[in-house]
């Protein structure tokens, strides 16, 4: 009898703590990208949202405001509230209060961009980039925030993921990706804000992994692509599987734009890459609501083996910068045709920075891009090829090389190219009636045709 008064005695006692101390549940709790030293987009309107128990009501504070924010939890245990961001600075606090209290601390106004892609992305400074000794020991950039992405896959779209974010010092740098970091370091100088980057890469993955399964499956040509791709042993190839952990989880974290830099691994259904890589850049930016710039890097000459497999990705990636406020940056001229993996991290930042720089924040004004083909005419036995980005065209070392040439038959032969008033004029004793061109078509074709900027030339097919 005894016992059971005790028992329910705890049982009311519990209940009445339930009812009057609920602070003691400690039930609000955060996303990993809501933490200390984290960046949020400057001049903007970002969600800050987490978990509580369900009706427990939520209340956000943030430092630069004297504005209260108060939700409450809903039956999914889910609360959200919009908050504007004012100008570059910091730092900042904000305070979330439910049944328990957390607050974040060190937090900037600045730039956000996410970078991703495979391997040439993920590679850090510490992987043997050329110029990281110094460049490491020079990394002390309080005003650069780090975020990485751990390596993970799912079967469905995720809410949240592991990753914290770290101020950029020259004992933290070491292990991030060294592309995204000189970006950063170029865009930190010249634009004398904040940055913050979220790095969610995985080394040799393909695109149809980081493109959610509902949108490829809703494509028969990208089905038919993914069926392509094998197993291997370093990471997924099955479509959404990177990013439905790795991506779906930063849909409502406010960025400015994206890096990517991936391609090698889709040389194996390259024919299928320019349909894939433009869905993946439009996919995204429906998953986030607005177009935000897309920046890229072309893949550099390798030995990839049979075919021209490389350069079709190459020339995928060329056209698909017909896609509104994307850019790509060249590398021909800085790779490595006997490494996968260029040494040369800093230009390839750089470049990215650059076209940014340019494109997006209009601060910088020079040219950001090789010449590119823009269109072809057919002068009786020679065919007169116009670029874009065309000022200052010249042949490096020599002559002009790479450039062939096809009659009504389709087969190429090497021609001879020369430049007059900046355009090449190709022509070939071979080939009486011309109807198409092509340049550095060949996986380690390695252009020499520059503009002043001194940027090289993108391959391409005329067809």
């Amino acid at each position: 009898m005894n016992d059971q008064l005790n028992l329910k005695q705890v049982f009311l006692f519990t209940l009445f703590l339930c009812l009057i101390g609920g602070e003691l549940l400690g039930n609000v709790n955060l996303p990993a990208y809501f933490s200390d030293h984290m960046v949020l987009q400057q001049k903007s309107e970002v969600r800050i949202w987490g978990w509580a128990k369900p009706r427990e009501k939520v209340e956000v504070k943030v430092s630069w405001s004297d504005a209260v924010l108060s939700t409450e939890a809903d039956n999914q245990a889910h609360w959200e509230v919009w908050v504007e961001t004012p100008a570059a600075g910091g730092p900042y606090d904000i305070s979330i209060k439910g049944y328990n209290e957390i607050n974040i601390r060190d937090v900037w106004m600045g730039e956000v961009w996410l970078c991703s892609g495979q391997s040439n992305m993920e590679w850090p400074m510490s992987g043997g980039v050329i110029g990281a000794e110094a460049a490491i020991a020079k990394a002390d950039h309080p005003r650069i925030r780090m975020f990485t992405v751990a390596h993970r896959t799912a079967l469905a779209p995720q809410i949240d993921l592991e990753g914290a974010w770290e101020v950029c010092t020259p004992e933290t740098v070491g292990h991030f990706s060294a592309v995204a970091y000189f970006f950063a370091q170029k865009l930190q100088k010249e634009l004398g804000v904040p940055v913050g980057l979220i790095h969610s890469s995985w080394g040799g993955t393909p695109a149809e992994t980081w493109i959610s399964e509902e949108v490829i499956a809703g494509d028969k040509k990208l089905t038919t692509a993914a069926t392509i791709l094998e197993p291997v042993p370093w990471g997924p190839v099955e479509p959404a599987r990177a990013y439905n952990a790795m991506i779906a989880p930063l849909r409502s974290y406010k960025i400015a734009g994206v890096l990517w830099y991936q391609g090698e691994a889709n040389t194996v259904n390259a024919e299928y890459y320019t349909d894939m890589f433009g869905t993946l850049i439009n996919s995204w930016r429906a998953d986030w609501g607005y177009d935000f710039p897309f920046y890229y890097v072309q893949i550099a000459p390798y030995r990839y083996g049979k075919g021209n497999r490389g350069t079709m990705v190459r020339d995928a990636q060329r056209r698909v910068i017909s896609i509104p406020n994307t850019g790509m940056v060249v590398t021909s001229d800085i790779g490595d045709t006997t490494d996968i993996h260029p040494r040369n991290k800093l230009d390839v930042g750089v470049r990215l920075a650059n076209l940014a720089l340019s494109e997006h924040y209009d601060v910088m004004d020079a040219a950001t891009s090789g010449p590119l083909f823009k269109s072809m005419e057919i002068d009786g036995k020679k065919i007169v090829v116009s670029f874009d980005n065309a000022e200052g065209l010249h042949a490096r070392d020599g002559a002009l090389q790479l450039f062939e040439i096809a009659g009504r038959d389709w087969k190429f032969y090497p021609a001879k190219a020369f430049i007059k008033k900046g355009k090449v004029v190709v022509l070939s004793k071979k080939v009486g009636h011309p109807v198409a061109v092509r340049f550095a078509w060949g996986n380690t074709a390695t252009p020499n045709l520059f503009n002043s900027a001194g940027l090289p030339a993108s391959s391409f097919i005329s067809e």
